[in-house]
């Protein structure tokens, strides 16, 4: 989700050579993470022991796979980004994203110039989801519209119907209280003009948004069903 498909398929190169990621690529150990790290390794040591008790080489590559991705989140320092994203999780979030712009122009501009674009990963334009799409051999770059959030309201819907925190007369109004709060929480309901609306907070790039639960008609689907 934070679009470091590249970054891990080298690093995996890198294991495999018998080389390590670049100096500048490790972050300071704090203490703070210490737990976290701690069960990160007991978890890639029980998964080294299943991956060589593997009867096929199919189970043994996927299992490998996962311990990489735990070498990769230690070596590359990434313990607080972890710590953020799950915390992101447990909150049943919106989905996650890495930056927001104002205008389609202004992320169109940081994807093209940027040196090596995230993949895989959601970014905001004018408060709508577009996903980045980068293919590194063909330099193929694009930012497709998402409809990600529009799925997450119709099943906050069913899983949290709309009980409102605060009731508001103006979107402007909204909006001058949630960008007040020092610290929002990570998504609640709001009333604005009697219409449901969802207040969102991404602490992870400091951008607040209010999004109205109409979004999410046609969206709806099964319990059972995916949402993408």
């Amino acid at each position: 989700m934070t679009g470091q498909l590249y970054h891990f398929e080298e690093f995996r190169k890198g294991l495999v050579t018998g080389s390590r990621p670049p100096p500048d690529s490790f972050e300071p150990r704090r203490s703070d993470f210490a737990s976290l790290e701690e069960r990160l390794n007991s978890t890639r040591e029980f998964l080294t022991k299943l991956r060589d008790e593997a009867d096929s080489t199919r189970e043994k590559e996927v299992l490998q796979v996962v311990v990489d991705s735990l070498q990769f989140i230690s070596s590359t320092g990434q313990h607080l980004s972890l710590s953020e994203y799950l915390e992101h999780l447990a909150a049943d979030a919106p989905p996650y994203a890495i930056a927001s712009f104002a205008t389609k122009e202004e992320a169109e501009a940081w994807l093209r110039h940027h040196p090596n674009p995230p993949d895989f990963a959601h970014v905001l334009v004018a408060n709508t989801y577009h996903d980045v799409v980068y293919d590194r051999e063909a330099n193929f770059r694009r930012l497709p519209r998402s409809r990600m959030l529009e799925y997450h309201l119709a099943r906050m819907k069913r899983r949290a119907p709309p009980a409102a925190v605060a009731s508001f007369v103006t979107l402007e109004e909204a909006e001058a209280w949630l960008k007040a709060q020092p610290e929002p929480a990570r998504w609640a309901w709001v009333s604005i003009a009697g219409e449901p609306y969802l207040a969102v907070y991404h602490p992870n790039i400091n951008h607040r948004a209010l999004y109205p639960l109409s979004m999410s008609e046609g969206y709806e689907v099964g319990p059972d069903e995916p949402e993408n």
